[in-house]
């Protein structure tokens, strides 16, 4: 199994799934991490971090904020999602294994922390000003 975590430059997990510019991606076997890497996304929007996710055969994504465009395109990679996490990357994944991180699938999107300026449009697609693309 695979784990991704959107991750920032304090080892935290990234709070915006669709700016996020690194992974730490967790490789799992028999329910113990045996290697973990940094992979580069570049923060290029949902669909291309949900392209790439699914090409690198990810079986789980943790992530902080995360819309509905996203959502859905994770969904359809057959990614499960647990969304609204935030502190440590390694305590996420260990939380994870042992059956203690709750899964959230709904898009959240709310790190309001005055660094990202966006729109919500509160449609049932839920949406950071960026259209599903």
């Amino acid at each position: 199994m695979k784990i991704a975590v959107a991750f920032d430059s304090d080892e935290n997990v990234f709070q915006h799934f669709g700016h996020t510019e690194q992974f730490k991606v967790y490789d799992i076997v028999n329910n113990d991490i045996v290697s973990s890497r940094i992979l580069s996304s570049n923060g290029e929007g949902h669909s291309a971090l949900a392209q790439l996710l699914e090409h690198e055969n990810i079986d789980k994504l943790i992530c902080g904020g995360i819309g509905g465009c996203a959502v859905n395109a994770l969904g359809e990679a057959g990614i499960e999602i647990f969304a609204g996490i935030s502190g440590s990357a390694d305590d996420a994944v260990k939380n994870l294994l042992n059956g203690t991180l709750e899964q959230t699938t709904s898009p959240n999107c709310s790190h309001h922390d005055g660094e990202h300026h966006h729109s919500h449009n509160h449609d049932k697609d839920h949406s950071c000003g960026h259209g599903c693309h």
